[in-house]
């Protein structure tokens, strides 16, 4: 049998779109249900229409996971998100991502080394063990899902946080929610938790910059990390909507700043934000803040609606933006051939702990 060589991904670059998609669908075709091509909403619409699954990164993982047929999970998102499928699928699925740099800066913006050492400068202070359940987003890197599961935490998604929190406030008196400060304050607030009692943890100053007094009054310790989409929208863009669209509707993530979250009549995760606005009568107005090809595909989908992008500047995921046409094309091709490029592979003690963080999530919810 003639063992193909690798394809390269260089020449694919300089091929017009047309041609990439002809040769995308033909892989794809060859392929059949041994692969699985997942697209994140906030992909890019020439890639998402490939999609056989679309979704949040979660629900992808584990719808994926429901399909044992699939050999190849060809995962159109972003670093974080790959993991979270690696870790879900079976040890015969092999999860791969086109892009090896489309990551996501706000996953970057709290590492393992880091929690760690929070964790034992807050153990100068108190038992956290006893005293703090840690808590991350969905968007975080498997080890520190790792490091919740370990420690007695539970991982946490847009939708569910409320949920979530209230199980943690069950269990232990404190929370240490990571990596997303704004997803955090807008969900205690919402469960009438003083912004008082919500302390900003900032890793580069000896105990966060707080000081005792303010880590014992907490009952949230929000990491300072961020999306940087999410804090482009600015209150005074809802105020410009108000003034110049009256009966505009506005809904927003709750990775936006509390400040706009706070002047939104809605917050809502990718999945609840569609869900609503589809839901919605004819003729509603509506002004979006989440990232801009969401908000474009639901402008196409629902033209009886007026929908308007939130920021009056191009708000895009750069990251994701990365897996394109050529990266695709170049990913599956190889598979035809029984290349497997760019696969993520969670190290197994680290992947048995994150699971027991999502597996624990996922018996609340």
């Amino acid at each position: 049998m003639t063992v193909l060589p690798p394809v390269p991904l260089e020449p694919l670059n300089l091929l017009p779109d047309d041609i990439l998609t002809a040769r995308i669908q033909a892989a794809k075709s060859r392929l059949g249900e041994r692969c699985l091509i997942l697209g994140h909403h906030y992909q890019r619409e020439e890639v998402y229409r490939f999609a056989d699954l679309t979704g949040d990164s979660l629900k992808l993982a584990r719808l994926a996971s429901q399909r044992t047929a699939a050999r190849f999970i060809v995962f159109c998102g972003v670093h974080f998100m790959a993991e979270v499928a690696d870790i879900l699928s079976t040890p015969e699925q092999a999860v791969i991502l086109p892009d090896w740099a489309a990551g996501c800066s706000m996953a970057d913006m709290a590492d393992l080394p880091s929690v760690e050492r929070a964790w034992r400068e807050l153990s100068t202070f108190l038992d956290c063990e006893q005293k703090i359940t840690p808590l991350t987003y969905v968007n975080s890197t498997a080890d520190l899902k790792a490091f919740c599961g370990e420690h007695g935490g539970t991982v946490c998604t847009s939708s569910n946080a409320e949920k979530i929190l209230q199980w943690a406030f069950a269990r232990r008196e404190k929370v240490l929610f990571f990596p997303d400060q704004h997803l955090g304050r807008n969900t205690g607030h919402r469960l009438g938790i003083p912004l008082a009692e919500m302390a900003l943890w900032q890793p580069g100053l000896p105990n966060g910059g707080l000081t005792a007094e303010q880590i014992q009054r907490a009952r949230i310790l929000l990491w300072d990390g961020f999306c940087s989409v999410h804090t482009m929208f600015q209150p005074a863009h809802i105020t410009s909507f108000r003034q110049r669209v009256p009966g505009i509707q506005v809904i927003v993530h709750p990775e936006c700043t509390f400040e706009v979250c706070q002047q939104a009549d809605y917050l809502g995760s990718t999945e609840q934000i569609q869900d609503r606005v589809r839901a919605a009568p004819s003729g509603s107005k509506w002004a979006i803040g989440t990232e801009l090809n969401l908000v474009n595909r639901l402008k196409k989908e629902l033209p009886d609606q007026e929908i308007h992008f939130l920021c009056p500047t191009i708000c895009l995921c750069a990251t994701m933006f990365r897996i394109d046409l050529p990266h695709l094309c170049w990913v599956l091709e190889n598979l035809v051939q029984d290349h497997v490029v760019n696969r993520i592979q969670v190290p197994a003690r680290e992947a048995a702990l994150a699971r027991v963080a999502l597996e624990r999530m996922l018996n609340v919810v």
